[in-house]
């Protein structure tokens, strides 16, 4: 084990462990299917400053792009929408995104399609509504889903999305296991990766975690594969390069206190907890 390896797992014992669902799936105490119903509320919040849920689902046909195992789509097919398609691009969702459908009597107005985003099957101008939450920075070519989700949109519709920038204390994405802030700052990608393989040993689920989040390149060394290293400056730059703007944009700062180095350049990359955007297709 890399001497930098033994110094992370050393640090990593001197933070509190947060609340990750995949912790407590792995420990029996909830699915995460039922997680991530129970917080939907939390993935529009930030758009109900602007938006009523209504505005946002009623008699909608609804698309949440990178639902997982269909929580939070199922959270807003309880809202009133006509019809919610979970979209994921791991087939192993289906069964239990439709388990939990049937649990609470959502199962008419819920699907669930694996599919890649980028390349969505569906008619152009069928989407009312479109869901990115926490998906944007995960995507492999955010630039070609962007385009699809314009072009699915039906005139009017609107895109509802939302990202933590790459920089944000646990952009990495790894706190399930590993707790440190900014731990892809202070560490090497290599170091991450055997410092997680390490901890996936202290949980059931660990080689399905590891298959999650790792991947090899075709020279064979080992990568992030599920993080895109997005920042709120390439996503301007996605933006500007589409020719779109938002009609709402908001940045949440990590403490209000922060809120003026949210608009800061280079400050914003480390400060900002959420980058919230609403876009909306011409009639």
């Amino acid at each position: 084990m890399r001497l930098s390896t033994k110094i992370l797992l050393a640090l990593n014992k001197l933070f509190k462990a947060p609340v990750h669902p995949l912790n407590l799936q792995d420990e029996g105490v909830m699915s995460y299917a039922m997680w991530q119903y129970k917080k939907g509320a939390e993935t529009i919040r930030y758009y109900l400053e602007a938006y009523t849920e209504d505005d946002m689902f009623k008699d909608k046909t609804v698309l949440d792009i990178g639902c997982g195992e269909g929580g939070k789509s199922l959270y807003y097919a309880s809202r009133g929408a006509k019809e919610v398609i979970g979209v994921d691009i791991l087939e192993k969702y289906r069964e239990e995104s439709a388990a939990l459908a049937e649990e609470l009597g959502h199962a008419e107005r819920f699907r669930f399609v694996c599919a890649d985003a980028a390349a969505l099957p569906f008619d152009s101008g069928s989407i009312d509504t479109i869901i990115m939450n926490d998906a944007m920075e995960h995507v492999a070519r955010p630039e070609a889903v962007l385009a699809e989700c314009l072009r699915v949109l039906a005139p009017g519709g609107r895109l509802f999305l939302n990202f933590p920038p790459i920089h944000h204390p646990f952009g990495a994405h790894l706190h399930d296991l590993i707790y440190i802030p900014w731990v892809h700052l202070f560490f090497s990608e290599k170091t991450q990766i055997e410092a997680y393989k390490e901890l996936c040993k202290t949980v059931h689920d660990g080689d399905d975690r590891i298959a999650f989040r790792i991947s090899k390149r075709p020279d064979g060394t080992e990568y992030f594969s599920y993080i895109n290293h997005m920042t709120i400056k390439r996503f301007d730059r996605i933006l500007k390069s589409l020719g779109v703007k938002p009609i709402y944009r908001h940045t949440v700062p990590l403490r209000p206190f922060l809120r003026p180095l949210c608009h800061m350049r280079p400050a914003r990359e480390f400060f900002t907890k959420m980058v919230v955007c609403v876009f909306e297709k011409k009639a």
